[in-house]
């Protein structure tokens, strides 16, 4: 952990990068609440965002049976962390951050 690195108060491994956004979870003054998710980045292509999509379970009472859903969400994606496409991160709920971002990438956990 650097030096003005903030906790964050999930335990995850901080980035080794420094950045100076305002909207970063652990150099700036964005704080993280509610769900978090494991994902996968489909999408890189927005300015300091990305796609993010997890496969999922779900019943269905009527025929006894399991459905396979798909859950897409955009996530803010600070400097120092900048996951690309195909990498394994972690998404945190946090603040609205534009019409669409409710969410912010934490941790990227494999490339």
């Amino acid at each position: 952990m650097t030096k003005n690195t903030r906790n964050i108060g999930i335990d995850v491994k901080a980035p080794e990068k420094e950045c100076n956004d305002k909207n970063c979870p652990f150099h700036g003054s964005l704080k993280v609440r509610g769900k978090s998710f494991l994902g996968d980045v489909v999408k890189d292509k927005m300015y300091n965002g990305a796609t993010v999509e997890w496969y999922g379970t779900r019943y269905i009472s009527k025929y006894e049976r399991y459905e396979k859903i798909k859950t897409k969400i955009h996530a803010h994606n600070p400097p120092c962390i900048s996951a690309k496409i195909g990498d394994k991160v972690r998404v945190m709920e946090c603040r609205p951050l534009s019409k669409t971002k409710n969410f912010v990438i934490i941790e990227k956990i494999s490339e």
